[in-house]
């Protein structure tokens, strides 16, 4: 069956367009905010007086934290500042290439712990867990404070309601010095979830479920709050956590839930257990703090404005299979396990779903059963905390002799590190977030996401299937027959209001920056180009490849032949959603490296944008140029890296593209490159801004 959903567009009343209204409006009256701004609110410096944050404002920050993993390396070998502005606002843990025991790497980490203990910064070795996991279990995001780090998962935060969001290297090189960085906050979205969800669903399905329906970039570079009371009473932790980490692949950079009953039970609950092995009592999670939340609880003000208003009827969602290769693409699991598709490989691991109730879930299936002959499962608890609560559980002794292969607390295989990477020809079905091409180990093999009760049915059948699709050993619980349930799944969208985040244009030309290109536009026409296709996770953690080395591997996993098809001058255009995925910081630098100055896509991932402007490579939208292109290739052979012959000028401070060889001239409107952004071009990126105010 077909999902079906309203979609009601109401006229946006012309006093929210205008600044100039906000400018108006009286202390008594002010301006009503939701969640997302109240949050950056607290946490914006050097705010004009009276300045009320709303979606579109460009802000400095200075956030709670910031969490580095083993990235921490470059960036402290990047970073000019003798000292830490705030170590305390730091920390740094090392969770993604933790079964790489080369003499290389143990240096490598070595001279992180050195680093953190010289500085002050509080830090957790590798085998302690996944940073995000980490960063939840000893309180560095809490609820209401905004917590950033320089990986795209830290969305996840928002499971206990706070404001979590992507940065990147350079960034957080900026806050080590200087205890700030910029944002721009975005569109907000109101997601309601409606109704209970039924047994035997989880927080993966629904999360499945909105990246495979509402796949039409509803979400984008927005961020999202949760609400719905009767449906967030259902929820557990776990499973708003699960589902915040995926805002990520759903296109947001940020998805908070609301600080509810089930929140403060959690909260209490865990300042309990941390009671217990800290005499002093927790310095983050503590009764006092707990309190101050409930004492002080933060709200949406009534009539704030949200971007879009997106409902599920969690009633109706069942269990849900994304892939291939795909989040935006979801299957029920009642339909996709009747095609019986065989897979290779297992793996219940990653900050998604590896938390005691996931082991716990999967070895409730794995009760008198066993991993098949032909499937290799692999099994990483998210944190060294969690391995011991499966272990005293007996979930995990339960899921070592089903024949799992247990592997450190850490990201390995989700990220393509360690053992146990995908083969070409072969199918992989996993409780992890991604499963782009070559994401898990080659670019030939299919990889899917499910539940870990999922997986965990499929390792044991050697095809995709749930639960109640195995032969009977010990009954599995009713609850299963969610399983079997096929209606659709019950969604809507209301546009509320438009948004607009364009940064006003002066047409202002700092000194040294070249405000103009010319050459031919290079066509790679595909939307949701992911940063693994740009720069391959194999080469993420691999600290000294030159750049020549990364300009020939720019697009490896995209278009292999892509490094001797560009030219000198070349344009490089995308298609929507250019750069989606992991926040890698090479995947803008490798296509600097191969000599582009500008790309142009139709919209680009927000992380992406800041890699890209944070190391001086020009990004911007033109989604009419992309829409004409394809309109004029679309009968031609397919190719995934185009020549297309259009060669043109391009300014970049007045907004402007004119096409005027191999098409009739063609004139489009781009945005314009302001001062903030010629300023890092001209100073070389943001480390350089930051080591000349240093220096200053």
């Amino acid at each position: 069956m077909v999902p079906t959903y309203s979609r009601l567009s109401l006229r946006m009343p012309a006093q929210l367009c205008s600044r100039r209204f906000l400018a108006s409006l009286s202390p008594s009256h002010p301006q009503p905010q939701n969640i997302i701004e109240k949050i950056v609110q607290k946490y914006a410096v050097n705010l004009p007086p009276s300045h009320i944050v709303s979606q579109g404002d460009f802000v400095s920050i200075q956030p709670e934290h910031v969490m580095t993993h083993d990235n921490t390396a470059v960036v402290m070998n990047n970073i000019a500042a003798a000292k830490f502005q705030n170590p305390q606002q730091a920390v740094f843990t090392l969770d993604h290439d933790v079964q790489n025991k080369s003499e290389k790497n143990l240096q490598k980490y070595k001279s992180i712990a050195e680093f953190a203990k010289e500085h002050g910064v509080d830090f957790y070795p590798a085998g302690r867990g996944i940073g995000h996991q980490i960063l939840i279990e000893e309180g560095y995001a809490f609820p209401n404070v905004m917590t950033v780090a320089s990986d795209s998962h830290s969305n996840m935060y928002g499971g206990i309601g706070a404001l979590g969001t992507p940065i990147v290297r350079t960034d957080a090189a900026a806050i080590w010095a200087t205890g700030r960085t910029w944002w721009q906050v975005p569109p907000v979205v109101k997601v309601e979830f409606l109704n209970k969800l039924p047994e035997g669903v989880t927080g993966k399905d629904i999360i499945i479920t909105l990246c495979g329906l509402f796949n039409k970039d509803e979400v984008l570079n927005t961020a999202i709050e949760f609400i719905g009371e009767e449906g967030m009473a259902g929820l557990s932790v776990d499973d708003r956590l699960t589902i915040a980490n995926m805002t990520t692949e759903w296109g947001a950079l940020a998805g908070v839930f609301p600080v509810d009953a089930v929140t403060i039970k959690w909260l209490k609950e865990r300042a309990e257990r941390l009671s217990h092995v800290r005499a002093t009592g927790h310095p983050r999670i503590n009764m006092d703090r707990i309190q101050r939340i409930i004492d002080n609880p933060l709200r949406a003000d009534p009539g704030a404005r949200y971007a879009k208003h997106l409902t599920l009827d969690l009633a109706t969602v069942t269990p849900y299979i994304a892939g291939p290769n795909s989040v935006k693409v979801a299957t029920p699991l009642s339909e996709l396990e009747k095609n019986k598709v065989p897979i290779n490989k297992a793996y219940l691991l990653s900050c998604t779903n590896s938390r005691a109730a996931d082991l716990k879930a999967a070895a409730k299936v794995f009760k008198g059963r066993k991993v098949a002959d032909n499937v290799e499962l692999y099994v990483a608890a998210a944190s060294s905390e969690v391995q011991k609560d499966a272990e005293a559980s007996g979930d995990w002794a339960e899921l070592l002799r089903a024949g799992a292969k247990a592997l450190p607390a850490g990201c390995g295989p989700c990220i393509g590190l360690g053992v146990g990477l995908l083969k070409d020809g072969e199918v992989g079905i996993s409780a992890t977030n991604r499963n782009y091409k070559g994401r898990m180990g080659s670019p030939n093999a299919q990889a899917y996401l499910s539940s870990p009760a999922v997986v965990a049915a499929s390792a044991v059948s050697g095809y995709i299937c749930g639960p109640e699709s195995l032969p009977s050993v010990n009954p599995i619980s009713k609850v299963m027959s969610a399983f079997s349930h096929t209606q659709a799944p019950i969604i809507g969208v209301r546009e509320t209001a438009k948004i607009s985040r364009a940064a006003g244009a002066t047409g202002e030309t700092l000194p040294g920056f070249d405000g103009s290109l010319h050459g031919e536009l290079l066509f790679c026409d595909m939307d949701n180009l992911n940063t693994d296709g740009i720069y391959p996770g194999k080469y993420t953690y691999v600290d000294d490849v030159t750049p020549e080395k990364m300009a020939k591997i720019a697009m490896e996993n995209y278009d292999p032949t892509f490094s001797s098809i560009i030219r000198k001058n070349d344009v490089l255009v995308g298609g929507f959603n250019f750069g989606t995925g992991s926040s890698r910081e090479q995947a803008a630098t490798a296509l600097l490296y191969a000599g582009f100055r500008a790309v142009l896509a139709g919209s680009f991932s927000e992380t992406f944008k800041r890699n890209a402007i944070n190391n001086g490579l020009i990004v911007l939208e033109a989604p009419q140029l992309v829409t004409d292109l394809r309109k004029a290739f679309k009968d031609a052979e397919p190719q995934l890296t185009r020549r297309t012959g259009w060669v043109g000028s391009i300014d970049l401070v007045k907004g402007h593209v004119v096409i005027e060889e191999g098409t009739p001239r063609k004139e489009f409107d781009i945005p314009a490159v302001g001062r903030a952004a010629q300023e890092l071009i001209v100073e070389g990126g943001l480390e350089n801004w930051v080591k000349n105010r240093i220096a200053m």
